[in-house]
């Protein structure tokens, strides 16, 4: 009982309640402007999470994330340009009703369904988190190996509509998390004589320059002539919400069920979980031919997916150190740079850190109902900022911050250069999100490998002995092959044919 109480006064006291209610309006705004993300606003928060205290830096991250993926409706609905990865799965359905005269029960929808979704996510993180903690506590490096192989796969599979490509990026983050000594024997490796690169290449500012910096660069490239809003006066957005929610009760329990089991794979996310609950919706619907002619049922599941999905992620990112998606990539460098490092031994040890996270987000999707509902009645103000007012203060903001983090310029070197590298790629078609995974699961992947052939004397059988490492070794070399013998047997179907 004494860690509970201690969780609410952590998060119930007044420096993280108005961090609270600035990373609310911080998210919303963010979400609300085309072509930033909710990537780049976690990562802009970063250099701030280092003058906080832990509970009040994850404070800022958890509200920041809720809101701004939320707030991506928005701008999908009035301007048919999504603000968020995740909210683009509907938007030619919310733009579809805001032209028929329903915004607000497109907005509506979007804000409360996300709401719930994210509390049933929460619920399902705060029951499934310990379980599998206490499971994980009987862990060797045996099953960490193969676990981290495992999400490495699932990752580059799901994450990627082009697996190679998303491959070798995987790649290019393990090369990346390879420079310097941070390795089993510390040796300095790809450093070039360098002493800046001892200590490796700073995640934090790379992860800005990838989702901030980037961003920047894209909209100040992007020409394209911005849309006209929507001019269609906004009614009650509450309107109609429960009669909704009776009509629809499985469209809602559905979304957030996939959305949550969706965001708890490695590298999958929000937007992969809005797009498949949007085309299942699509699918086991009793009228399919109203989708994309502005029909509510669509938005309903894909609002409870992409919201449930952010409280999924957090299951492998705390239990085991494995990011869910690129939001919680980010969250996991601040864990340990707040010495809260993820795995199992976070739930026995810091009790009471973890039931002030449970209560984060149940108060992050309940206080996202009024402060959805204001934004919504600000956004067409909003959404005419000018990208010439916007764009340099996000990059000041990038530059400053990178710089506060070490007082190094060489930190600023790496966030430019990773901006412009990470911009190049994504027009090439190479997705950034299994680079930060490499980035993230390579040392732990080379260190859990090392201990085990140290321990196993270099026998690789020993790898399958344990038997939920068999389990986890064999579901791996399945996931691997299983191409390789689907093509084998269609083409031994053809032949007989």
């Amino acid at each position: 009982m004494e860690p509970m109480l201690q969780a609410f006064r952590m998060v119930f006291n007044g420096e993280t309640l108005l961090i609270i209610m600035a990373s609310s309006v911080f998210g919303l705004f963010v979400g609300a402007v085309p072509g930033l993300s909710a990537t780049m606003a976690l990562a802009l928060l970063v250099p701030m999470t280092f003058f906080m205290e832990p509970i009040p830096a994850l404070a800022a991250m958890v509200t920041t994330s809720a809101m701004a993926i939320f707030a991506g409706d928005i701008p999908g609905c009035l301007l048919r340009m999504p603000g968020t990865a995740a909210s683009a799965a509907y938007t030619d359905e919310a733009y579809a009703m805001s032209r028929n005269g329903h915004a607000e029960t497109a907005l509506g929808s979007g804000l409360v369904f996300s709401a719930v979704g994210g509390l049933f996510g929460t619920a399902v993180l705060i029951v499934a988190a310990p379980v599998l903690a206490e499971f994980a506590l009987n862990f060797t490096s045996f099953e960490y190996f193969w676990l981290i192989l495992l999400g490495i796969t699932c990752a580059i599979v799901i994450s990627s509509d082009r697996p190679l490509k998303g491959g070798l990026m995987l790649l290019a983050g393990f090369l990346v998390a390879s420079v310097g000594m941070n390795n089993p024997a510390a040796f300095p490796r790809f450093t070039g004589g360098s002493t800046d690169l001892l200590g490796g290449i700073g995640f934090l500012p790379m992860l800005i320059g990838m989702f901030a910096a980037s961003e920047v660069l894209r909209s100040a490239l992007d020409r394209s002539p911005r849309a006209t809003i929507i001019d269609k006066p906004i009614g009650n957005v509450f309107s109609g919400m429960w009669r909704l929610s009776v009509q629809y009760p499985m469209q809602i329990v559905r979304g957030s069920t996939l959305g949550t089991i969706v965001g708890a794979l490695p590298g999958a996310g929000s937007d992969i979980a809005a797009w498949m609950s949007y085309a299942l919706s699509k699918k086991l619907s009793k009228e399919p031919e109203k989708f994309g002619t502005g029909h509510v049922e669509g938005i309903i599941e894909s609002g409870a997916a992409n919201n449930s999905a952010l409280a999924g992620a957090w299951i492998p990112a705390l239990v085991f150190g494995i990011p869910g998606d690129t939001l919680t990539a980010i969250v996991i460098g601040v864990l340990y740079m707040k010495n809260l490092n993820p795995g199992p031994t976070l739930f026995t040890t810091n009790p009471q850190n973890m039931y002030a996270i449970y209560i984060l987000f149940i108060f992050a999707n309940l206080i996202m109902i009024p402060f959805g509902w204001a934004t919504i009645k600000v956004a067409k103000r909003l959404l005419t900022v000018p990208r010439e007012i916007l764009l340099p203060i996000i990059l000041l903001a990038c530059i400053v911050g990178t710089f506060g983090m070490n007082n190094s310029a060489f930190d600023v070197g790496i966030m430019l250069v990773a901006g412009i590298l990470a911009y190049i790629l994504e027009e090439n078609g190479f997705p950034v999100a299994p680079a930060i995974l490499g980035v993230v699961l390579g040392p732990m992947l080379e260190e859990n490998f090392v201990k085990s052939m140290i321990k196993s004397d270099g026998e690789i059988a020993e790898f399958f002995r344990r038997p939920v490492a068999g389990v986890l070794g064999v579901l791996t070399l399945m996931a691997w092959t299983w191409p390789l013998i689907r093509k084998a047997l269609a083409l031994r179907r053809g032949s007989e044919a």
